[in-house]
């Protein structure tokens, strides 16, 4: 049985043989990178969580997820993610399994102070190669949300919203957030 630690190189077969775990990590190029999140990552996540699966509850849209849930990018080398949060929509449900095996909808990326704008755009070119539609950087630092929408394979900035504004989704239209509530208790 494999275990996960940071350093460890693993084929996606032994992926498969990994215990279940509570740790949030990722593999990246069969490289297993573990990164647990702090108390205040996990309140603007619960804040974040929260309310959009409310939403995707009461409007019968799909499902939503948190962390850690694998969102398989590619086998080899083994690519794995682990969003914040994700939103599947009913019609993209057949990616549902064991793991996540395609694009979400939405998802939602905290970004801690201590990730490089490589990784952030190594993940969001990930994103990108599974056609996600929409994704939230969610900079706890400056109390501000950046929307990113898929056009055309590239990224393209929506917006940025900070404090006393709301964040809105193409993806689930109607659901607006306001920021404050975001960060509330952080």
């Amino acid at each position: 049985m494999t275990t996960l630690q940071t350093g460890t190189k693993l084929t996606y077969e032994e992926y498969l043989e990994t215990p279940e775990t509570m740790v949030r990590c990722e593999v990246v190029d069969g490289e297993v990178i573990v990164a647990g999140p702090s108390l205040y990552h996990q309140t603007i996540s619960g804040n974040i969580n929260e309310p959009v699966r409310a939403f995707v509850r009461r409007n019968r849209l799909g499902r939503v997820f948190y962390a850690p849930v694998d969102v398989i990018v590619r086998r080899d080398p083994l690519r794995v993610r682990q969003p914040d949060l994700l939103f599947v929509s009913n019609e993209r449900a057949s990616i549902l399994g064991e793991r996540i095996e395609g694009g979400p909808d939405l998802v939602v990326e905290i970004i801690p102070t201590s990730n490089t704008r490589a990784e952030i755009e190594s993940r969001l070119a990930d994103y990108a190669s599974l056609n996600v539609r929409e994704c939230w950087l969610v900079y706890p630092q400056l109390h501000a949300v950046e929307v990113l929408r898929l056009e055309g394979g590239e990224w393209h900035r929506a917006y940025i919203r900070g404090a006393g504004e709301s964040v809105e989704s193409a993806v689930l239209p109607g659901l607006e957030l306001q920021i404050t509530e975001i960060f509330e208790d952080a």
